[in-house]
């Protein structure tokens, strides 16, 4: 039997926000492939990323997220409007929310931090790097940092 309270790396719920479905499928797999097997929440715009968020009609009885992966660019409720009713939201804000999108544009980079994002990683466009990075940040949230249970 397994201790709980053991400082082994433990799954982490996963919350990404992305409408790409290229993205969607390989940020999947690159999920799929690594040594915790984490738990990928997907959904496809900042508004079902709220309901999601707050628990909220189709998303009642979801697990709350110990990690957002958010695209800035989403319909119906922009990536930054998400980022900044998270980290304005009581109940939310210590859910650290990791910014993966494809723009390099410095106004994007400043105004995420500005709004408390707790990292800004630009998307790759190469397959194997995508998947790289995607993993790379997967270890980092359930291998390094120490995230509220």
């Amino acid at each position: 039997m397994t201790n709980p309270l053991s400082d082994g790396p433990r799954p982490i719920e996963v919350l990404l926000v992305e409408d790409d479905p290229g993205d969607v499928l390989l940020t999947t797999e690159a999920f799929e492939h690594n040594k915790v097997q984490n738990f990928l929440h997907v959904v496809e715009d900042g508004e079902k990323a709220m309901a999601f968020l707050r628990r909220e009609g189709e998303y009642e009885g979801k697990p709350r997220p110990d990690l957002v992966l958010l695209d800035l660019n989403l319909p119906r409720k922009d990536g930054r409007e998400v980022l900044s009713e998270i980290k304005d939201d009581e109940e939310l804000r210590s859910i650290p929310v990791v910014v993966l999108t494809t723009s390099e544009a410095d106004e994007d980079i400043l105004r995420s931090y500005r709004l408390h994002a707790n990292a800004y990683v630009t998307k790759p466009v190469d397959f194997e790097r995508f998947v790289s990075v995607v993993r790379q940040i997967d270890d980092f949230f359930v291998s390094v940092v120490k995230l509220p249970r």
